[in-house]
């Protein structure tokens, strides 16, 4: 079974995280599949909008570690780096149904997508500070956008975790829901698109990102910044002692690092 299951219905191509036994955990392998899928969404006039999701009882926990250390991304074409560009490119509606864990990258995915909906078990969570690393995906930007200073200060520096409620004050999402409504209500929003004129949708979409001014610039040109400070640290010590005790399941040991 692929662990990223892609299929068009009613004008929506859903691109549904499928490794519930790792809680949809994101390999290489599963970013060149989301890849192909966002490829064939801007290109295909059949699609009107994308749906992401997460099937088992997660959105995803974020990058699979170990996946992450053995192929780190290096370069503009690394899958990871395609698949935020992906995201912020995309001049269709993206629409996403969230439950459960939304780690890292599971996070940072949101503030890219025009309908957000959360089930009232989602939980979200920005540990890059935690692995020694910086933000990504533009968070450094966009969230401050989104839920002002002091309270992106507060998730992207301390890295804690925050449940829908919290999320929806924020305004990181659209609505929370019962998690046994979840799926059918953000599949209900994103099939709307399909009954409208796709030409005004993506216009009216490409002014709201800004298409023009320096919106989409300046996201790209944060992605970019923050790739290199991420890769910087990646091979710093404090990245290495966060991940080693992640996979060795005890507490890291950050007192000797300055």
């Amino acid at each position: 079974m692929s662990q990223v299951l892609v299929e068009l219905r009613s004008g929506v191509l859903h691109i549904v995280f499928n490794r519930p036994e790792k809680k949809n955990a994101l390999t290489l392998a599963m970013y060149e599949a989301a890849n192909e899928a966002f490829e064939r969404a801007a290109t295909d006039a059949d699609v009107k909008a994308v749906l992401i999701a997460g099937e088992g009882g997660s959105f995803t926990a974020g990058n699979d570690l170990q996946d992450f250390l053995s192929a780190p991304p290096q370069g503009e074409e690394a899958p990871v780096l395609q698949f935020l560009r992906h995201l912020a490119g995309l001049d269709k509606p993206l629409v996403v149904a969230a439950q459960g864990f939304a780690v890292g990258v599971g996070t940072t995915l949101l503030m890219h997508c025009d309908l957000v909906y959360a089930a009232d078990d989602a939980q979200f969570v920005l540990p890059f500070v935690h692995l020694g690393l910086c933000p990504e995906a533009a968070s450094s930007l966009l969230l401050p956008q989104i839920a002002g200073y002091q309270r992106a200060a507060e998730k992207l520096l301390l890295g804690e975790p925050f449940d829908a409620a919290e999320a929806l004050s924020m305004g990181l999402v659209n609505r929370v829901l019962p998690i046994e409504n979840l799926r059918e209500f953000a599949v209900a929003q994103a099939e709307k698109f399909s009954r409208l004129p796709a030409p005004s949708v993506r216009a009216t979409k490409r002014l709201l990102k800004g298409l023009g001014d320096q919106g989409p610039q300046a996201v790209l040109a944060r992605m970019r910044s923050e790739e290199a400070v991420f890769q910087a640290l990646l091979g710093a010590p404090a990245a290495r002692e966060a991940m080693m005790a992640f996979l060795q399941k005890r507490k890291p040991d950050f007192s000797s690092i300055t």
